[in-house]
């Protein structure tokens, strides 16, 4: 088994996942709005945009993560692309947030979905290098717990700051801010790339790693559908983050309309998230006790019920109560940030101990790409969904449907899909001891192997 990382290696580490929390809430949390409320296209227009922009990652996910697979150089497979990635993902998200001078839904669907293919791109050669760097970092079993426990830091760090900060920067999402909307951009934008060079400068990848053969894609590719923890482990982290995703679209849409407190917007939301960010360590703990499945289990299910609570809520409800269900679906958050991160990489060693090659590019990228797959459906049918109810923006109160819908995407959908999340759960085939056996048997081999070299 590997020694376990210094503190300050698994915080530079961590620290990479803000920019990608900035930019990924920033999106979630204010595009759709932004596009509706701001720019003044209709809800089915931001759907068609969001869509094409998001079915570039079908392509360029897989592409992006095999190349990292089969990089090598004296910085390592994946720590390059951090390196050489980092200025132009920060600039690629400033150009979302431009409103241009025409006014043509066709001309504007064209520029935002164009503008998504960019950033998307500029994305992937960053963040899935990042997220492959995990399971080379450490073998250990609650050693990936630790060092997803300090990215989710910085990761509901990022979302506490992009729901509240832009608020204060932007006011409200009408068409008269939308300079501060740009400004906000081009900020966020320059912020997020800056921690991937302390990423880049605070983490080392093994040697030995940098030794294997070089996979080849279709290869790699097998190996990914014949893992059994890897397909169950991508259930849960799909199940739980189309959740969050769709969670994050709605919840200004929510506090707007629903609970009529718009002003209060980075209050509620700053509750959330400051409660995630203190309960990061109760469920490090809770999975080093038990194990992550069952730690799983527990969270993302108290979350679900949490979420089906909140939607009873009214204009009239207490804020003191709002505030108080909204800490504790924080709770439920941390546990979605946290569990799903550090199931992932165990398939890895899976995948060595059968094929005795790695492939975490490969597998990090279809995890993505799946995501977004899923994203690029779920989201624009929340917005189709919004059209069909009879959404107006800006309105000071929406007709009931409307809001029937709101709510319908705030609870009942999130909370269907955290159960699938639950179910794959049930059915994860690697315990701590199996996983852990599975690691002594690698070492060994590997120590064989090195043996025979002269």
């Amino acid at each position: 088994m590997k020694q376990k990382l210094a503190w300050f290696t698994k915080l530079l580490y961590g620290s990479g996942d803000l920019g990608f929390s900035l930019t990924t809430t920033l999106i979630g949390a204010y595009f759709a709005i932004f596009l509706t409320d701001v720019v003044g296209v209709s809800p089915s227009v931001a759907a068609g945009a969001f869509f094409i922009g998001r079915s570039w990652d079908y392509v360029n996910d897989p592409i992006i993560g095999h190349l990292s697979d089969r990089t090598r150089t004296r910085w390592g497979r994946r720590r390059p692309f951090l390196l050489f990635g980092a200025l132009p993902f920060g600039l690629a998200f400033a150009m979302l947030w431009w409103r241009p001078g025409f006014q043509r839904d066709l001309v504007l669907a064209i520029y935002y979905a164009t503008s998504f293919v960019l950033f998307d791109t500029a994305a992937t050669l960053v963040y899935m290098p990042y997220f492959s760097l995990t399971p080379e970092l450490s073998s250990e079993y609650n050693e990936r717990t630790s060092i997803t426990t300090y990215r989710m830091f910085f990761s509901i760090l990022g979302s506490l700051i992009a729901f509240t900060i832009p608020l204060i920067m932007i006011g409200t999402f009408r068409p008269e801010n939308a300079r501060k909307v740009l400004t906000m951009g081009f900020v966020f934008g320059l912020v997020s790339a800056g921690p991937l060079f302390l990423t880049f400068l605070g983490t080392r990848e093994r040697r030995e790693f940098m030794d294997l053969e070089q996979p080849k894609l279709f290869e790699s590719l097998r190996a990914a559908f014949k893992n059994p923890p890897f397909l169950i482990g991508m259930g849960i982290f799909l199940g739980t983050w189309i959740s969050v995703d769709i969670a994050q679209a709605i919840l200004l849409y929510f506090i707007k309309y629903c609970v009529l407190r718009e002003t209060q917007s980075d209050l509620i939301m700053g509750t959330i998230f400051v409660t995630a960010i203190l309960a990061l360590p109760l469920w490090n703990w809770v999975a080093r006790r038990w194990n992550k499945r069952l730690a799983y289990i527990f969270g993302i299910a108290f979350w679900a019920a949490v979420q089906m609570v909140i939607i009873t809520l009214g204009p009239s409800t207490p804020l003191a109560i709002l505030l108080t269900l909204c800490a504790l679906a924080g709770v439920g958050v941390a546990a979605a940030h946290v569990l799903p991160w550090s199931i992932l990489p165990d398939a890895i060693e899976w995948d060595e101990w059968k094929t005795g090659k790695r492939h975490e590019g490969m597998f990090y990228s279809i995890v993505t790409l799946s995501h977004k797959v899923a994203a690029s459906i779920a989201i624009p049918l929340v917005l189709l969904l919004l059209d069909a109810f009879k959404y107006q923006p800006n309105v000071t109160i929406q007709q009931p449907r409307a809001e029937l819908a709101i709510r319908l995407i705030t609870g009942p959908i999130p909370a269907v899909l955290l159960s699938l999340g639950i179910l794959c759960a049930v059915f994860y085939p690697l315990s701590r001891e199996r996983y852990n056996q599975i690691v002594r048997e690698l070492e060994a081999r590997r120590a064989s192997v090195r043996a025979l070299k002269p």
